[in-house]
């Protein structure tokens, strides 16, 4: 019986057609990096180059290339408390965010780029997804003090783990992209040109059920151990701006290329979105490890 779990058609036809701003649709046969015409409706055509070509998403790059910046600035703010709970551990989600948004200049900006360069992007950039939102989730758990935090046990149980989702999704990735087995192409053939169940799952659900459980690790420290609610604000304004930033992406991203004839498409505001959810979440950490909340004296680690 047919479904549509796994069918990413009109995803990519609604985000951007031609120049999809989802970078798992350069992975299909009806990408243009693989030589195909597309994927039907609203084509995001952005401006126009030399030699039929498109810089389709220039707010998409413009605002990666703040994000990236802003990474920076935070990683450094990060590195001057010295005493935070997680602070290690926060750089390597701030690292990985930062990839994530090199990625987005080729794959979600549509940067001019030879297509099998851009699939390899493509793949990076779904493994870098996936990854860093794992590194978010074990912050969650960080706070808890299972493990002393930034010890080198600590830090390899979240990289290492990381690096091996990251491998094991890039690797689906590109062999989706590249055919290198041709398991992925039977199963393309059998079910559909643009369907993966392998990287809907990795790519759609994996992803926010890390994210949800951050959140919930994170209600309950604040609520139930710090016994605070101000911290709530900036945890819920992140989680405020990722599901507005998804909502231009899967619901409003059409009527705005349609509206705009294919200037712009919810791309753009989904990377902006996104980079305020990411600002939040850092302020939200560095404001649980502020040096005036009240802890035990007896405490044998504190957010101070």
């Amino acid at each position: 019986m047919p479904t549509k779990y796994g069918n990413f058609h009109n995803f990519c036809r609604d985000t951007g057609s031609i120049h999809a701003t989802l970078p798992v649709c350069n992975l299909f046969p009806e990408s243009p990096s693989r030589g195909g015409n597309g994927f039907g409706g609203c084509n995001l055509e952005g401006i126009a180059l030399s030699g039929g070509r498109n810089l389709a998403n220039l707010g998409s790059i413009l605002v990666a290339g703040i994000a990236i910046a802003i990474s920076a600035f935070l990683f450094l703010r990060s590195n001057r408390k010295r005493a935070a709970v997680g602070r290690r551990e926060m750089q390597l989600f701030l690292i990985g965010y930062t990839i994530i948004m090199i990625c987005e200049i080729f794959t979600v900006g549509w940067f001019p780029l030879n297509g099998m360069v851009r699939r390899v992007f493509s793949a990076i950039h779904i493994a870098s997804i996936v990854a860093t939102l794992w590194i978010l989730m074990m912050n969650g758990a960080v706070g808890y003090q299972l493990l002393d935090d930034g010890t080198i046990l600590s830090l390899g149980l979240v990289f290492g783990s990381a690096a091996a989702l990251f491998v094991g999704t890039g690797y689906i990735a590109l062999d989706t992209g590249f055919s290198w087995t041709g398991f992925f192409d039977q199963t393309q053939a059998e079910q559909g040109l643009d369907k993966s169940y392998s990287l809907y799952t990795l790519y759609q659900l994996v992803p926010l059920v890390f994210i949800v459980i951050y959140f919930l690790l994170e209600t309950i420290l604040v609520l139930r151990v710090l016994g605070e609610v101000r911290p709530m604000i900036y945890l819920a304004g992140a989680a405020l701006m990722f599901a507005i930033g998804q909502i231009f992406q899967y619901v409003v991203s059409v009527h705005i290329c349609t509206g705009s004839a294919g200037k712009i498409n919810g791309g753009f505001f989904e990377t902006l979105f996104t980079l305020f959810a990411v600002i939040l979440v850092w302020v939200f950490w560095s404001s649980i490890t502020e040096d005036d909340w009240p802890m035990p004296s007896s405490a044998g680690s504190t957010y101070t």
